[in-house]
């Protein structure tokens, strides 16, 4: 039976992984999770970004957030509750770039994640976007009308993408050689990351979704 749903499955698993791989804010927060507090916090907040990724998927096949999609109120909520993040996320960066000390020294405070699950689900649930393309990718997947069991193993591998996707970038900004090059550019990579938050919370306050 599995081998009927299986190119369905893929097509949707495909289509969510591209949109894993390609830089965004939440790799923009992994930087910043990664470079101020650690490796562990960095794949928690992985961690809450592949929930996040679930919610959105279920309400796609539940056609939950077609309906969102459609109610403009409900959408403009979203989209504020979103940018006011994001401009949280922008004051943060640039609260570092202004310290006169790195927040974070190489093989230090790994330990404490604190609500880095929350903000990377935070971040992924609040994000009107994801709600859109997550419509795309349930439509081109089809799986309105599979059985719940198919459900479970799309949900289950929309985890997988999700985690396993944003880690790959987790690992890699919390690698000592990459902190060794945060340390020298603490200030100018934080100015960016705030400035790229901001952006995005502007951009976010002021589209048409």
């Amino acid at each position: 039976m599995i081998d009927v749903w299986l190119p369905q499955l893929a097509i949707g698993w495909g289509v969510q992984l591209l949109g894993v791989l390609s830089p965004g804010p939440g790799v923009a927060l992994i930087l910043s999770v990664a470079t101020s507090r650690g490796r562990v916090p960095a794949l928690t907040t992985c961690l809450g970004i592949g929930f996040g990724a679930v919610v959105l998927a279920t309400l796609g096949i539940l056609g939950l957030s077609a309906l969102l999609a459609d109610v403009a109120w409900a959408m403009m909520v979203v989209k504020l509750a979103g940018a006011a993040f994001l401009a949280w996320l922008a004051w943060k960066s640039f609260s570092r770039a202004f310290q006169s000390t790195a927040p974070l020294a190489l093989g230090g405070r790994q330990s404490r994640t604190g609500h880095a699950a929350l903000i990377g689900f935070t971040m992924q649930i609040t994000n009107p976007k994801a709600i859109v393309y997550w419509i795309a990718a349930i439509s081109v997947a089809g799986l309105e009308t599979a059985p719940l069991w198919v459900i479970g193993i799309f949900l289950a591998g929309a985890f997988a993408n999700s985690f396993l996707g944003h880690g790959l970038w987790a690992v890699a900004l919390s690698s000592r050689s990459f902190l060794g090059l945060y340390q020298k550019a603490r200030r100018w990579i934080e100015g960016v990351l705030g400035g790229f938050f901001a952006f995005a919370a502007f951009k976010l306050a002021t589209s048409r979704i």
